[in-house]
């Protein structure tokens, strides 16, 4: 690990005129932002839970790590305010609220955890995390924690009304069971790409 290095981004526009590498660097963030909800449309929707299964935990992590913490975190930022707007940029679903009411609907905990989780994987890779293979599925282990831990806090918080005393339980069940062993798998194929663009770009 390398205390206190670039992200991926910082370290390819480093040399270049400040105005460009800003404009580069903004035109990243709306790229993940857009790869973002692109990856909500690729979604599977489970008889047995209202969380879809969908690409975008990776997309976040990943990018976050691409762009850095700041970075990173203002494209999940941009995602929110998009569907806060009223874009369709969520998945679909037949039983999740559109629109601003996602955010306050049995998924809105791991939506809302996505600008932190992109902030601790771009932290992390600033701090030479994304270097190596091992280190970098930690660090997205690290964002991909935030997500589910968050998501689940809100759906048991959402299901408590309901099923009362189960609702944890539940939760573990709709929101954990069904998604962490794919999401893990996914975590050591994305693990290697940003170790590997290192390596093509020589740094």
């Amino acid at each position: 690990m390398v205390n206190g290095s670039p992200s991926l981004l910082l370290s390819m526009t480093d040399g270049i005129t400040l105005g460009s590498a800003r404009a580069i660097r903004w035109a990243a963030v709306g790229f993940v932002t857009v790869l973002t909800i692109a990856a909500a449309q690729v979604s599977i929707t489970l008889p047995f839970t209202p969380v879809p299964l969908t690409l975008q935990p990776m997309v976040v992590l990943l990018g976050g790590a691409a762009l850095g913490s700041r970075l990173g975190f203002s494209s999940q930022v941009l995602y929110l305010l998009v569907g806060l707007a009223g874009l369709p940029v969520f998945a679909a679903s037949p039983v999740l609220p559109p629109g601003a009411l996602r955010l306050i609907g049995p998924t809105g905990g791991f939506l809302m955890a996505y600008p932190l989780a992109a902030f601790v994987a771009g932290r992390l890779a600033e701090r030479g995390f994304d270097r190596r293979y091992l280190w970098s599925v930690a660090a997205m282990a690290a964002g991909l924690a935030i997500i589910f831990a968050s998501g689940l806090c809100w759906l048991t918080i959402q299901l408590a009304p309901t099923v009362g005393t189960q609702a944890f339980q539940t939760a573990l069940q709709q929101g954990l069971y069904p998604f962490v062993l794919v999401d893990v798998v996914k975590l050591f194929v994305a693990g290697a790409i940003l170790p590997g663009v290192w390596k093509l770009v020589g740094r």
